[in-house]
């Protein structure tokens, strides 16, 4: 496979005898991911492959309204990173295109599973579970237990304390939202949320927000993937990591190709570039400790271990259904978000 990467790399300098000069050196790529390795994948492919990049940070959510607003006239290549969720819809939308990438065989089988299910118009491109990182100091300083399962999220003296994200603009927090639907059903999860609503300070636009909140010590908990909460305790911050007892759900960070792209041949290569160990141990040299697809990529040693934790069996193909999708969000902004204004 070195051989074949090699030549896709280079390719990009010759791609597209029959495209222009422009398709063949820009790039437009949204990445839903921590924004210093989201300018790392930018900076490193321009290094290798000569072609400029232009890559905006978008939540998961705000990168599927943009690309959907866009659906007549293209402006993005690559959408990589973020929640499989609203990458399957947008599979299930046609925003994106089919492609079978080279580098298929060398993925884990989750990250295919995610590319068969959305008839290869996406691919996972890493992994991590839900859960939420506390602040040791703020709990013990108001005398609360570390909370360990879902049902102590609604310990009245956390009131104030706890800090989610919107699952409108934030995959992590659709996640929390299709989890629960899938841990208790939909009636009793959508009463959990109101009742956990009342402990909530904020719901924030960014799904990683919550935890860096709390390690600032402006909350007390975030409700975030683990590893952003690892991120915040391996820089130092007093955080604790949490997998919630009862289980909880993962996600599958998924990558797509955009159809109508602009410059789909330097896309392509793109594609298969960061499916490679090389660019996917970019994660944990920046920092970010989720679980890389590519069998031969370094797992960081900090990172929280899926087998550890009690995953329950996430039905990506429903949740990431367009209609699942829309009438839960539709459900909790009349219900939730309604409460909290």
């Amino acid at each position: 496979m070195k051989s074949i990467r090699t030549a896709l790399l280079g390719a990009t300098l010759i791609v597209g005898a029959g495209a222009s000069a422009a398709s063949a050196d820009e790039l437009n790529v949204i990445c839903s991911a921590d924004n210093a390795l989201c300018e790392k994948l930018a900076a490193k492919f321009e290094e290798k492959s000569g072609a400029d990049v232009s890559m905006i940070r978008l939540s998961s959510g705000e990168a599927y309204a943009k690309i959907r607003a866009e659906a007549r006239n293209p402006q993005t290549d690559v959408w990589w990173g973020g929640t499989g969720d609203p990458h399957l819809q947008a599979a299930n939308d046609q925003l994106s295109v089919a492609y079978k990438s080279p580098m298929l065989e060398e993925l884990l089988p989750w990250a295919v599973a995610q590319a068969e299910t959305s008839g290869y118009r996406t691919v996972g491109v890493y992994s991590g579970a839900l859960g939420w990182g506390y602040n040791k100091e703020i709990l013990a300083e108001k005398g609360i237990e570390g909370p360990k399962c879902w049902s102590d999220l609604l310990n009245p003296a956390l009131k104030g304390e706890i800090s989610i994200a919107d699952p409108n603009s934030s995959g992590t927090a659709y996640t929390a939202l299709a989890t629960l639907v899938q841990l208790m059903g939909e009636e009793e999860a959508f009463e959990y949320l109101l009742a956990m609503g009342k402990n909530v300070s904020q719901y924030t636009k960014s799904g990683s927000a919550p935890v860096k909140a709390a390690a600032r010590g402006e909350a007390g908990l975030g409700i975030v993937f683990m590893h952003d909460a690892v991120k915040q305790a391996e820089a130092g911050f007093p955080i604790e990591v949490v997998a919630p007892c009862e289980g909880t759900g993962y996600e599958i960070g998924s990558m797509s190709l955009i159809d109508g792209a602009p410059n789909p041949d330097t896309a392509k290569v793109f594609y298969d570039w960061v499916l490679t160990p090389e660019a996917q141990n970019l994660m944990a040299e920046t920092g970010s400790y989720q679980i890389p697809s590519n069998k031969g990529s370094t797992q960081p040693e900090a990172a929280p271990k899926l087998e550890n934790v009690r995953l329950i069996d996430y039905d990506f193909a429903e949740y990431g259904s367009s209609d699942r999708r829309r009438n839960l969000l539709a459900r909790w902004d009349m219900e939730v978000g309604a409460a909290a204004n």
